[in-house]
């Protein structure tokens, strides 16, 4: 995303000075001392940053004033990222006009977060990333990215014109809770499979896994009716068996992080349809065991305990 924003200065070596980035400390060292490195298609791009932080302290003591925060981190960090924001008192100072949009997987994700809510906004995005080491960010794919069309103009147009610059697809939408179900649905297959079983996303169209494939979305698909989503489960199966297929070589974020032995996004895409299907009386048994294995993987050894 930081690629995406910086000004057109970053191909020729200036200091971006318009985009700041927070982030592991790590990572912000690495790129503080030689940029951010984006390895696209065709080449790898290096951007220098002016502001580079690795905690809100650091970003509070900046004295600078952020019109647009963009959240890229995992799902399970939101509710830490809200409190380490309300205990340095940024959103008042530094944050004090400022839009938050939420760009990352799942669902249920805004309201993890104690910040204004006429202020907080959504997005989805079907890039294919992965982070290789510290500092270093490999661009696998190029889908679209669709944000709720209540931002307001000033904030669509810095989107659009950055995004459209680097040839990525940008929507602003009235209908985001569909696109945000959409992907959902996509989540909801692909990555706890590829999660369990250390396969890249072309193991979802496996012949052995044709019937929990489909399972898994005609579950889904009955949830998000019931939330008055139009879900038609042929089609939603048609969308995943394709969007398998054209990133059949890509690794999940979801198998990313189990490899890592980090904490997964589980709880806001299965899980998500799961706490849904309860207050609706529906039936995921086919959910609630991907759900309880995923969660299962990040939990310690019992055997160790």
């Amino acid at each position: 995303m930081a690629f995406l924003l910086a000004d057109p200065g970053a191909e020729d070596g200036k200091r971006i000075e318009d985009v700041a980035l927070l982030g592991r400390e790590a990572h912000i060292q690495e790129i503080r001392k030689n940029g951010l490195k984006v390895a696209l298609a065709s080449e790898t791009k290096t951007i220098r940053f002016e502001n580079c932080f690795s905690c809100l302290d650091e970003l509070a003591g900046s004295n600078l004033n952020f019109d647009l925060v963009i959240f890229c981190v995992k799902t399970h960090s939101l509710a830490r990222a809200s409190e380490e924001i309300e205990k340095t008192g940024i959103l008042n100072r530094n944050l004090k006009d400022a839009a938050f949009v939420l760009l990352m997987n799942g669902m249920g994700n805004a309201d993890m977060l104690s910040l204004p809510r006429d202020r907080v906004f959504e997005g989805v995005t079907s890039f294919g990333v992965r982070f290789a080491k510290d500092g270093l960010v490999e661009l696998k794919g190029m889908g679209q990215t669709v944000f709720e069309d209540a931002l307001d103009l000033k904030t669509k147009d810095f989107l659009r014109e950055r995004f459209e610059r680097e040839n990525f697809e940008i929507k602003f939408v009235s209908d985001f809770k569909k696109h945000q179900w959409n992907k959902l649905f996509i989540n909801s297959v692909i990555n706890p499979i590829t999660a369990l079983t250390g396969k890249r996303n072309g193991i979802v169209l496996s012949e052995h896994l044709k019937e929990t494939v489909e399972r898994i979305i005609d579950e889904c698909a009955k949830v998000a009716a019931a939330e008055g989503i139009d879900a038609n489960s042929e089609s939603i199966k048609s969308s995943v068996y394709s969007v398998a297929a054209k990133t059949r070589q890509n690794t999940s974020s979801m198998l990313q992080d189990a490899q890592k032995g980090k904490a997964t996004e589980i709880d806001s895409i299965n899980g998500y349809v799961i706490r849904l299907a309860k207050k609706r009386g529906i039936p995921v048994p086919i959910n609630e065991i991907l759900y309880s294995l995923v969660k299962s993987m990040e939990a310690p050894d019992a055997s160790e305990v």
